[in-house]
């Protein structure tokens, strides 16, 4: 056997293998109504019905494929779509628009903290039912992250999550005498996010599990309320449902806002530079 056709074949088997180890997408139907668009994100926030073999009815942002349904989509509509979860990808394609109805109450216009502004110092409580403030925190760079352990899409809650453990990652192999910024996931589930529910969570993305650089946080209805208002997040949960936005903001060592990372678009890699700016 000469040299070129093993070299083929090696080839077929490469392609085979990567064939084999790549996820299959999983489409689910979806119906339900459009609640917001953000179309500078590409997403659109759908209440939708329940999601067979995926998730119970309930109101979620979504990537949008379709250029063309970008333009059109609008609160108020009834839709139905297919969505595709690909590895720690999703998003919904095939849209099909059918009506618009008006939307009772309407979200109130989000308002974003400046750059350079003083941030308020917020109190919660941690993963150990311990309180915290926001001004301990003070003398090293703090980034601050919401989420909701029940979130279903691998892109948007889980991609935070899994953000933060890279990050995280990188900043454990800084030298020791390094002054190193510190982490901090707070969830707006206040009815399910207790602090052993939260304990549970983190030990899906840290190994070993240690809170001395990244913590995470909940608080009263009322507490979690103001600090996700400050910061530009806005969610709402009835019955079940939860609609929500993606904010990360990074705060310096003075506690004046550096950076807010709208999305979830953001990388690690972005944010690492930017503490290296600090």
């Amino acid at each position: 056997m000469n040299n070129r056709i093993i070299l083929v074949l090696a080839a077929i088997a490469c392609a085979l293998l990567m064939s084999c180890q790549r996820e299959p997408e999983r489409r689910f139907d979806l119906k339900g109504k459009v609640v917001s668009v953000d179309k500078n994100q590409r997403e659109v926030t759908i209440a939708h019905e329940e999601i067979k073999g995926l998730m119970d009815a309930m109101t979620m942002p979504f990537h949008v494929k379709d250029d063309w349904a970008l333009s059109v989509l609008a609160p108020g509509q009834s839709v139905e779509a297919t969505l595709v979860i690909s590895g720690d990808k999703s998003w919904i394609e095939g849209l099909r628009i059918s009506r618009q109805e008006a939307i009772s109450g309407a979200a109130a216009a989000i308002v974003d903290p400046k750059v350079g502004e003083q941030i308020p110092d917020f109190t919660l409580l941690n993963q150990s039912n311990k309180p915290i403030h926001l001004s301990q925190y003070r003398g090293k760079p703090l980034l601050i992250t919401f989420i909701y352990t029940r979130c279903p899409l691998p892109d948007y809650c889980p991609r935070t999550s899994k953000n933060f453990a890279d990050i995280d990652r990188e900043l454990e192999a800084l030298p020791a005498a390094t002054p190193k910024p510190h982490l901090l996931t707070i969830s707006f589930d206040t009815e399910f996010d207790t602090p052993p529910v939260l304990q549970s969570y983190a030990e899906r993305y840290m190994n070993p599990v240690k809170y001395q650089s990244w913590e995470f946080a909940t608080g009263s209805p009322e507490e979690i309320r103001k600090i996700t208002g400050y910061f530009g997040l806005s969610y709402s949960i009835e019955s079940g449902q939860i609609i929500h936005n993606l904010v990360t903001a990074l705060i310096g060592p003075d506690g004046k806002l550096l950076r807010l990372y709208k999305g979830k678009e953001w990388t690690p890699k972005e944010v690492l530079s930017q503490f290296k700016q600090e």
